[in-house]
């Protein structure tokens, strides 16, 4: 437990009777810079979906224990070959095979419960997950948006620290490009992903 709040571990088809809440947390959270994402429930529920369908999933969820134990933060890991999105090719071109990697997903936290050890916990659980399974590879990607965003916030500071001090290193080498809409657009526009990687083994 960390501050009073509880993480545990979610896996598989169990995630199944989460998704309605991991959904509406996602959309809440990704809002925020550097995202600025403007999401649909239903998108969410078909994506994380995705997550409950595989046995080797994973989603960690933190619980404030002083509120009921409702869900504050979630944070996903899958299998790299089963995995949706358009990640794996730009993986694979780097010479990665993508049976070894375990893809990290995101990470969503409330605002009022940063700072509190829940990232590092996050990224903890899902390496002991990873380990587990025999992975060789932890992967992510992050959004890339310019120094002079307009909507970047004044006291914004990225996790690029934080990953750093789990062990994984920045990729400008490897990237790819997500669609999404920005809040306030109307048409999804590209955004530039770069990867951060960490050998397991």
């Amino acid at each position: 437990m960390l501050d009073g709040i509880i993480i545990e571990r979610v896996r598989g088809e169990a995630i199944s009777s989460q998704l309605d809440v991991l959904a509406e947390l996602r959309i809440r959270v990704f809002r925020e810079f550097p995202y600025l994402y403007e999401g649909s429930l239903e998108y969410e529920q078909k994506y994380l979906g995705a997550y409950a369908a595989s046995p080797q999933s994973l989603v960690v969820i933190a619980r404030d224990v002083h509120d009921g134990g409702r869900i504050v933060g979630a944070s996903t890991a899958m299998p790299l070959a089963i995995h949706s999105d358009n990640v794996m090719p730009a993986l694979i071109a780097a010479g990665y095979d993508p049976d070894r990697v375990f893809y990290f997903g995101e990470s969503v936290l409330d605002a009022a419960y940063r700072g509190r050890g829940v990232g590092h916990a996050f990224l903890d659980e899902r390496e002991v997950v990873a380990r587990e399974l025999g992975y060789a590879t932890a992967a992510f990607c992050a959004v890339e948006r310019p120094e002079n965003h307009p909507a970047r916030p004044a006291a914004y500071r990225p996790l690029h620290e934080l990953w750093t001090k789990h062990g994984f290193r920045q990729r400008p080498d490897i990237t790819t490009t997500f669609e999404w809409k920005d809040v306030g657009d109307t048409a999804e526009t590209p955004k530039k992903m770069v990867f951060w990687t960490k050998e397991l083994t």
